[in-house]
C-alpha cells in the first residue's frame, strides 16, 4: 500500500506508476453475484459445464466485472492521507484484452496521467490502470479512469 500525504504530492509523479495493487482472487461466487447484479447469466460466466466445452474451457468473468474492480485494486494499493471522499467520475479508452478464467488472481497497476485542481479543495486524477492476471505475461482490462479526490 502506498500512502501519499496529500493530492498535491503526487502532482511530481505525473507519467510515472505510483502503485500495484496486491493479487485478488476472482472465484465463481464473485462472478455469479455480478451476474446476478447486472441482468447479464450468459452461460459463459455461469455454467461451468457448458463452458468446459467452450472457447475458454471454463468460465470466466465478465468484461465490466474486471473493470468494475477498478476501485477495490486502487483501495488495495494507494491511500492519501488528507482525502475525505472520493467519487468515479468516468473511464476513456477501455480494453479488454485477455479473458479472466475463474479463479484467477488478478492486480492493478497504476500510472498517474493527470491531475487538475477542481473547486472545493478537489482534484481530478486521471490514472491509466493495468488489470493483469497472475501467471499471464497479457494484461485483461487496459483504461484510464478518471475520480474526484476531495479534501
Amino acid at each position: 500500500m502506498r500512502e501519499f500525504k496529500n493530492l498535491a504530492e503526487m502532482k511530481a509523479l505525473i507519467g510515472q506508476e505510483v502503485a500495484v495493487s496486491d493479487w485478488i482472487k476472482v472465484d465463481q461466487q464473485r462472478i455469479n453475484l455480478f451476474a446476478d447484479a447486472t441482468g447479464d447469466h450468459q452461460w459463459i460466466h455461469i455454467d461451468a459445464e457448458r463452458s468446459a466445452k467452450g472457447p475458454f474451457g471454463t468460465t470466466i468473468a465478465h468484461g465490466f466485472l474486471t473493470l468494475s474492480m477498478i476501485p477495490v485494486l486502487s483501495a488495495n494499493a494507494m491511500k492519501w492521507s488528507d482525502v475525505k471522499m472520493g467519487v468515479n467520475y468516468g473511464l476513456n479508452k477501455v480494453r479488454f484484452t485477455s479473458p479472466v478464467p475463474v479463479d484467477s488472481e488478478l492486480r492493478g497497476r497504476f500510472k498517474l496521467v493527470k491531475i487538475e485542481d477542481i473547486a472545493n479543495n478537489g482534484a481530478q486524477v486521471t490514472m491509466e490502470v493495468v488489470i493483469e492476471r497472475k501467471g499471464s505475461d497479457k494484461p485483461v482490462c487496459i483504461a484510464e479512469s478518471i475520480s474526484l479526490r476531495y479534501s
